[in-house]
């Protein structure tokens, strides 16, 4: 009947995932849960089903400069990949989440950044996931009943993650974490980014308009 039949994804949803180095990955996250320990200590008592989460300025920090830099090249390579113009960006963020046994982490997304990211240091089973959101809010007009979910009909999808794993995602892009099921704190550590010359290049139209030429104060009065 048909002579050809192809599928093309059209404005696809891209999440990037990086493993890190497996002994690389265990010395950073040693380290840096000792760090984060430390820094964070006396900790505020927590009403159950809450999280902890630290300051925004772990960047600023040299105990976290080389998954700065270890962010930061999968930054780059993400902004690479993409083919967009402008390359400088800057981490507006870097920040600790701690979540005890029983709790969860709501659906949210990171607002005025073009990028988001999560990197795992501590996860075991039953905390080892993050959710991603359908992002098209208008895509439940029409949601007939399904044989199963699949990656077209799916609401949500748990990606797996594991310690040394650093997702990348759009940052306007929903997420949340499912209520920890372990007996264990489940530890990670967020970022945003975004163009270091956002204001300067990016925020301008990117459409052109009939050309202005300066006049006079006698013109224009």
């Amino acid at each position: 009947m048909f002579t050809n039949v192809s599928e093309e994804a059209l404005f696809p949803t891209f999440v990037w995932v990086h493993d890190l180095e497996p002994a690389r990955a265990e010395a950073l996250n040693a380290r840096m849960f000792r760090d984060i320990d430390r820094m964070t200590a006396p900790r505020p008592q927590l009403q159950p089903g809450q999280n902890w989460q630290t300051e925004q300025t772990l960047h600023e920090h040299p105990q976290f400069a080389e998954l700065v830099e270890i962010i930061e090249a999968a930054v780059r390579g993400v902004i690479s990949r993409m083919a967009l113009e402008h390359e400088a960006f800057e981490l507006t963020a870097l920040w600790a989440n701690i979540n005890p046994p029983g709790a969860p982490h709501p659906p949210h997304f990171h607002p005025n950044n073009f990028l988001s990211g999560v990197y795992y240091l501590q996860v075991t089973e039953g905390q080892d996931s993050i959710t991603f959101h359908e992002p098209r809010t208008q895509v439940d007009i029409v949601a007939p009943h399904v044989q199963r979910f699949s990656q077209y009909t799916a609401p949500h999808y748990s990606m797996p993650v594991k310690p040394g794993r650093l997702v990348i995602f759009p940052a306007w892009l929903t997420h949340s974490v499912k209520r920890n099921e372990s007996q264990r704190l489940r530890i990670s550590i967020s970022f945003n980014a975004m163009f270091a010359d956002y204001v300067e290049k990016l925020s301008r139209p990117r459409w052109q308009g009939i050309p202005l030429r300066a006049i006079s104060e006698d013109e224009s009065a």
